[in-house]
């Protein structure tokens, strides 16, 4: 299954809902997201599909370890972004909306090499 910038969305939110939550449910992705139940069900339905969610029978939603993979790569694109874009005078607010865009379009080449920068490696 080819996952599109929507679904790494999905599974960013949830690995971050789970930072902060014991137990994350498809609910939990609609307020986080802003999104309706219909289109957080549909989604959660074609990610377990694709073999990135898993859910229990009480409805509780935990990354497989290729969601897991997905969703702490996306993260760590949008982390090192927004300190990047910060550090060079964006405003936050600005910063983590255009690192959002860039880290789901950015090859693995550059954003290692935007990585290293930042490090000082």
């Amino acid at each position: 299954m080819q996952l599109l910038e929507s679904g790494q969305m999905y599974l960013e939110t949830v690995y971050l809902l789970s930072k902060k939550k014991a137990n994350v449910r498809s609910i939990d992705i609609c307020e986080e997201m802003g999104f309706s139940k219909p289109s957080v069900s549909r989604a959660v339905s074609l990610l377990r599909s694709g073999g990135y969610l898993n859910m229990d029978k009480d409805g509780y939603l935990t990354l497989t370890e290729t969601g897991l993979e997905v969703a702490s790569k996306m993260y760590e694109r949008h982390s090192i972004l927004t300190g990047l874009l910060t550090r060079l005078g964006v405003p936050e607010d600005i910063a983590e909306t255009d690192a959002c865009k860039i880290e789901h379009h950015i090859s693995d080449v550059s954003f290692e090499a935007i990585k290293s920068y930042v490090e000082g490696k």
